[in-house]
């Protein structure tokens, strides 16, 4: 297998931005957690509130970039189907389901271990990429500091065998569409990727909607509230944050640009306590300070062992 480093290929420069753009796109997904949530309390399924964003958002996408329709060859096209799956519907479901089995912090918790099992995964596929001390340190540091976050109102951890599992299940899937994402933002580009991603998405979802009891009304959807967290999700969150998560992908690898998840909880919180008027505690702010710490920590050593 050929392995694309473009990160190398990069100025000190173009890579800043390739950070600043990781750094949006989880900003954005942080903040989807308090849209989706305004979203079901509406009365919106969760298969509803993940296929209206997407339609959205490839509508959009489509109309930006649709010159090209077709992928190199079906063994890409099995790819982009994948990406489709594992970001969009499957990982949504499983994540959703897991919620009905297990506690909100174990499924928040467990969900947030993806950037520890793309680093392994990456280790383990690609010889010249092997795991060392300094990344697997500050993966840790990070994911203790998630922990925190995520505990920063409470302490209440139990054990649901099937709703952790589902939740892990999704955190597998994120990182394994890291890795596919990488092999294809080599050869495409980005809005064509994503573009592709949102459609399969879309596709495998549709049969999980029709699974549904009921669908929520024009009443519903007319709300203000409503259609903004939706065009918000559509735009921001899905549209623009995909499109920079795979540009940063391409320029920083999956392991640096995964990192950046570790930050998802934190921006939750603080969208929570000036949004919903959530706490923030001591536990939560030492969370804060840990992912931080942990993902500095995990750049430096990893920086300075590569010198030696």
């Amino acid at each position: 297998m050929k392995v694309y480093n473009k990160a190398k290929l990069t100025s000190g420069k173009t890579k800043i931005w390739f950070h600043v753009g990781a750094l949006l796109a989880v900003t954005a997904w942080g903040l989807s957690f308090v849209s989706t949530k305004v979203l079901l309390d509406a009365g919106l399924s969760t298969v509803e509130a993940y296929l209206y964003r997407f339609i959205i958002a490839y509508f959009i996408i489509l109309a930006l970039s649709h010159k090209n329709i077709r992928s190199f060859s079906w063994g890409d096209e099995i790819m982009f189907m994948l990406c489709g799956m594992l970001s969009g519907s499957i990982y949504f479901i499983l994540e959703n389901t897991g919620l009905e089995y297990t506690l909100v912090t174990n499924v928040s918790l467990l969900t947030s271990t993806s950037p520890l099992i793309t680093t392994i995964l990456v280790g383990l596929i690609y010889k010249g990429e092997r795991i060392t001390g300094g990344t697997l340190l500050g993966s840790l540091v990070a994911l203790g500091g998630v922990a925190c976050v995520i505990f920063n109102a409470s302490f209440n951890l139990e054990v649901n065998p099937l709703g952790d599992m589902l939740a892990l299940l999704a955190s597998v899937c994120w990182a394994i569409y890291s890795i596919l994402l990488r092999r294809l933002t080599s050869n495409y580009d980005v809005w064509f990727v994503t573009r592709k991603t949102f459609f399969y998405g879309i596709v495998t979802a549709l049969p999980f909607l029709l699974m549904e009891p009921h669908f929520a009304g024009w009443e519903v959807l007319s709300q203000t509230a409503v259609w903004g967290n939706i065009t918000f999700l559509a735009i921001y969150a899905s549209l623009i944050a995909y499109v920079l998560w795979a540009q940063a992908n391409k320029g920083l690898g999956s392991v640096k640009a995964g990192n950046y998840m570790y930050f998802q909880p934190v921006i939750t919180l603080v969208a929570s306590a000036i949004l919903i008027n959530e706490r923030i505690t001591i536990v939560g702010s030492t969370g804060c300070l840990l992912i931080i710490a942990g993902v500095w920590l995990g750049d430096y050593l990893t920086r300075r062992q590569a010198a030696k």
